[in-house]
């Protein structure tokens, strides 16, 4: 009888498995004879939109930010990226010394926050700021920590009293250095994942409440008009881990035997609670914040908790779908909407951060969710970046979209892509998005090849998967001037895809300085075609995308 169930199951699962296939080639099939008809009138007045792409983007803690090498990849990221803001940890950890304990009394030291803000906004990038974590005098004598730097996160029971008088000094600090106007413009999150319980908070639900609640109160009695919000928590989840005072994992297990997680009803973290919390107390929330990662744990994507739970590609669109209908029925309905922290996985040695599949993912992501979010900070632009210490290789699958050496990884090209966008939006489809500047006229587009065949889970670990289905792009601009000029930019597994460059070069540990030169050349060269308009103004493109690539395509004159 058993035998006879299992050959049953077998029997549908081959049949599901037929389907999904025949589905699959008929969207491809239906994907490359639709494309054969696209016209574009770049005369017509196009739908504006916002870059929140380049808003802001996360590095890893403050004290990072001392170092030469940090300060010049943000530079380079804020010239081609357009970043606005940068959000980190540790802005009140030990390293930083914000507190100083002189004669039995307390002496607050603003000279290390003052360095990093200063420097950040000589390169016109301010801070996004984070109020985290505790200094030692503020924990529990036996405080809990996390990462190898120790970041202090147990509170003491007179701890919410003092840190309502820090956060109230450095707030009046910033004015005081930076202006009133400067700092209006800034925003003030608490914490950072007090959900995952005892990693980043040891500590419960109320008390995250209380330490947000004096935060507010602090930053508002500088200024009314300064911006603060939260929660600030983890990935979406689709069961009731974290409904409680503190996590329970066991009310997670069952995701872990289901066939399709995808089919599950996932949900923002503490967000609802939290918007509770504050309507009861009378708190000011300016904008709610949370980290809309792909995938459930963060994990070892080889082995251990968490294997294979990577989402859908269309995840972050149905997460931030949620996260505006939950802020539209509560009492912040004005709220902006901030994701403080996303990528490919929340692991910082996914190996597929450093390959080309990420830059797809990207730009696909960020060209769906238009219009939901005011920001989709990508963690990190640097590989400058210590939450497990040092790495011992120079590509280890690291958040960053720059390595430790300074080479540019398809993730960089793929925001540097999309900081080229105009602001109007003449045309999307699935793999094509057509726009024109407001200032100059001039038309950008961007076309990708994320395949259909990888739509079910998010690319994780050291699956290449430069394979998949061949997309035919096939569409026409009208209404150019005779002869305008077009730039035609690609990524793809042999331009800019620095990793198998590397690999290539026998994966050398660590590069000699002439071979940082030459990989550096060849991570920052594309593929470049040029191509012009007939003489009755109109441009067809018509080629093929390779699995993977995106595709820049500007006009130059």
């Amino acid at each position: 009888m058993q035998n006879q169930i299992k050959n049953k199951i077998h029997v549908m699962k081959m049949f599901k498995h037929l389907l999904l296939t025949i589905v699959i080639f008929l969207i491809n099939f239906l994907e490359v004879n639709a494309q054969k008809n696209i016209e574009i009138n770049v005369q017509q007045k196009g739908e504006v939109f916002d870059h929140y792409w380049s808003k802001a983007v996360g590095a890893g803690r403050a004290n990072e930010a001392l170092r030469a090498g940090w300060l010049e990849q943000l530079e380079q990221v804020q010239k081609k990226c357009g970043f606005e803001y940068v959000r980190f940890h540790g802005l009140f950890h030990d390293d930083m010394f914000p507190v100083i304990e002189e004669r039995g009394k307390i002496v607050y030291n603003w000279q290390y926050i003052d360095d990093v803000f200063d420097r950040m906004l000589d390169l016109n990038v301010r801070p996004f700021v984070e109020l985290a974590f505790l200094p030692t005098s503020m924990a529990a004598e036996n405080s809990k920590t996390v990462f190898w730097w120790k970041a202090k996160i147990t509170p003491a029971d007179d701890s919410f009293e003092k840190w309502h008088d820090l956060v109230k000094a450095f707030t009046q600090h910033c004015v005081d250095r930076y202006g009133i106007e400067e700092v209006r413009t800034w925003y003030f999150e608490v914490w950072n994942e007090p959900n995952l319980y005892p990693l980043f908070w040891d500590g419960t639900k109320s008390q995250y409440f209380e330490l947000y609640k004096q935060s507010a109160l602090a930053v508002k009695s500088v200024d009314n008009s300064l911006k603060i919000g939260g929660p600030s928590t983890s990935n979406f989840v689709p069961d009731s881990r974290f409904d409680g005072e503190v996590t329970d994992d066991k009310a997670s297990e069952n995701v872990f035997n289901t066939d399709d997680i995808n089919a599950l009803e996932w949900h923002g973290v503490w967000i609802e609670d939290f918007l509770k919390y504050c309507k009861k107390e009378k708190l000011p929330v300016d904008f709610v914040s949370t980290h809309p990662y792909p995938t459930d744990y963060a994990f070892n994507p080889e082995t251990g908790k968490g294997k294979g739970l990577t989402r859908f590609v269309h995840s972050t669109k149905l997460d931030l779908e949620w996260l505006n209908r939950t802020i539209a029925k509560s009492d912040y309905p004005n709220a902006e909407i901030h994701l403080t922290e996303w990528n490919t996985s929340p692991s910082s040695r996914d190996d597929m951060h450093d390959r080309l599949p990420a830059a797809a993912y990207i730009v696909k992501t960020n060209l769906d969710c238009i219009g939901l979010t005011k920001s989709l900070a990508f963690w990190t632009f640097t590989d400058i970046f210590e939450e497990k210490g040092g790495a011992s290789s120079i590509f280890h699958g690291g958040f960053g979209m720059i390595n430790f050496q300074g080479l540019v990884k398809p993730s960089y090209h793929a925001y540097r892509m999309l900081h080229q966008l105009g602001d109007q939006k003449l045309y999307k489809d699935d793999f094509l998005f057509v726009s024109k500047k407001t200032s100059d006229g001039a038309i950008v587009a961007l076309a990708y090849n994320y395949p259909q065949e990888y739509e079910n889970a998010v690319p994780s670990g050291t699956d290449k998967r430069e394979e998949g289905t061949i997309k035919k792009m096939n569409f026409s601009l009208k209404g150019l001037n005779a002869g305008a000029m077009f730039e035609i930019e690609v990524l793809d597994k042999d331009y800019g895809n620095i990793y198998n460059f590397w690999e290539a070069m026998g994966k050398p540990e660590p590069p000699t300085r002439e071979e940082i030169k030459v990989m550096k050349s060849y991570a920052n060269t594309m593929k470049k075609i040029f191509v012009n308009a007939d003489e009755n103004g109109v441009l067809t493109i018509d080629r093929e995308i390779t699995p993977w690539s995106v595709v820049l395509i500007k006009q130059v004159n």
